[in-house]
């Protein structure tokens, strides 16, 4: 989806300037034309056609001069005036004059940047056009751990009725088990018809293991055609893991690699919607996992059946990112290795698989929306290395560092949390103000 731009030009410039004006569009849509729909031009106090927001290819003296009219445009606008796609630094002052204004003014100062901010801008009109997120549970924290799935505040009724009004998006929910008794209908011949160009990397999953992984995609990519425009799917699959014999990790790897649908694990909403506005806007290479910092001590341990955390120099700003026996899932195509294996927790079925994955060490940001979504977390930090713990439930874990894990541990919004790869804190800001959100930078 593009954002539809609508350029506004003031009367008062001369010709030169009406040249200069026409000069800068030619680039704009040369610079920006994979992300945006430019709308025919409209002068500076005429009405407005439908669009996402205003774009100034050129600003002016008279930017100064129309007060009224900029504050009745209620339109995020979009500063792109310099010969390189950017803001032009000669335009701070009226960027500031029209934000003291009201205005909501944009001043990007990289492609990269303005590229996130117009893709934002874009998807914040998809969720108001009532984007579709596809979620399988039949009694949510009932099932497997109900101690502590029962918890998790995406599962409330206020919730859903909370993101729904917000956002625009529409939860649509369809039940595990019906899913899962489909998937035992489909035939073996079937199954590796399907798959037969997937070339998956796998260590020890067994044939019936990969079969079942690949017909628990094909049920759920049929409610999916069923219900068309799926932006977004998950599954409450580890605490109703009794209503299926596998899990549906591969299935999100291909659902991402073959229809470009966004996946989240564990029914966890917020976590879907996160990635979606995340990964649309910004476009890095994004997962989840759940932190285990080490401040939390033996809490942590005990769950993932470790006996203690990696002997490091200021542990108490370092956390491991483990989820489901691994560091988490991801598609193929973000991960420098990718393994299909065996499941490692107790409560799936002994067929059920799990990918073994890992980012590129370096610099990453954690970030998510709070409950409540009106706040985002932001966390700048790094993935150090990977830790092993045979037999438990972190046999490949990623040794994650911040600049104050006691900050953290005060105001972290979930144990669920996103990765993604590079420092990408500037754009989760310029994210942030397109939605609203206030931010919480750690």
């Amino acid at each position: 989806m593009k954002v539809r731009l609508v350029p506004l030009y003031f009367a008062e410039a001369n010709e030169r300037e009406r040249q200069e004006f026409r000069d800068q569009m030619a680039r704009l849509r040369e610079y920006y034309g994979d992300v945006a729909e430019f709308l025919p031009e409209v002068c500076v106090g005429d009405p407005l056609p439908e669009a996402d927001a205003i774009v100034f290819p050129q600003l002016i003296f008279a930017a100064f001069r129309h007060n009224e009219e900029m504050k009745a445009y209620d339109l995020p606008m979009v500063v792109l005036t310099s010969r390189f796609g950017t803001v032009e630094m000669w335009d701070w002052e009226i960027v500031t004059y029209l934000r003291d204004l009201g205005c909501t003014v944009f001043s990007p100062y990289s492609i990269e940047m303005a590229k996130t901010i117009l893709r934002a801008i874009a998807v914040k009109r998809s969720l108001k056009q009532g984007a579709k997120f596809l979620m399988f549970q039949d009694s949510p924290g009932e099932g497997m751990q109900a101690n502590i799935f029962k918890r998790f505040y995406w599962w409330e009724k206020e919730s859903t009725e909370t993101m729904e009004e917000v956002f625009g998006c529409k939860l649509i929910y369809r039940s595990w088990k019906a899913v899962g008794d489909r998937a035992k209908q489909i035939s073996d011949e079937e199954a590796l018809k399907v798959s037969a160009d997937w070339d998956i990397r796998q260590e020890g999953v067994s044939r019936t293991a990969f079969l079942r992984a690949v017909k628990i995609y094909i049920a759920i990519k049929e409610v999916i055609d069923e219900i068309g425009d799926v932006a977004g799917v998950g599954a409450n699959c580890l605490n109703e893991s009794f209503n299926c014999d596998t899990t549906p990790c591969l299935a999100w790897n291909m659902l991402f690699e073959r229809d470009n649908i966004i996946w989240a694990c564990e029914g966890d909403t917020l976590t879907l919607l996160s990635t979606y506005i995340i990964y649309r806007s910004i476009e890095k290479p994004i997962m989840m996992t759940n932190l285990y910092p080490f401040l939390v001590g033996m809490a942590a341990l005990a769950h993932e059946k470790i006996d203690k955390f990696p002997d490091i120099d200021d542990p108490d700003n370092h956390a491991l990112g483990v989820h489901c026996g691994y560091f988490g899932l991801a598609p193929r195509c973000f991960c420098t290795e990718w393994t299909l294996r065996p499941k490692v927790l107790e409560i799936v079925n002994d067929d059920a698989v799990m990918v073994d994955c890992r980012f590129p060490k370096g610099k990453v940001t954690l970030a998510k929306i709070y409950p409540g979504f009106k706040k985002l977390s932001v966390i700048e930090a790094e993935i150090e290395d990977y830790v092993q713990y045979p037999g438990s439930d972190c046999r490949n874990g990623a040794l994650i560092r911040y600049k104050d894990g006691h900050r953290v541990m005060d105001e972290l919004c979930s144990h669920h949390s996103l990765i993604i790869v590079g420092d990408v804190r500037p754009q989760l800001r310029q994210l942030a103000k397109v939605f609203g959100f206030s931010v919480t930078e750690l």
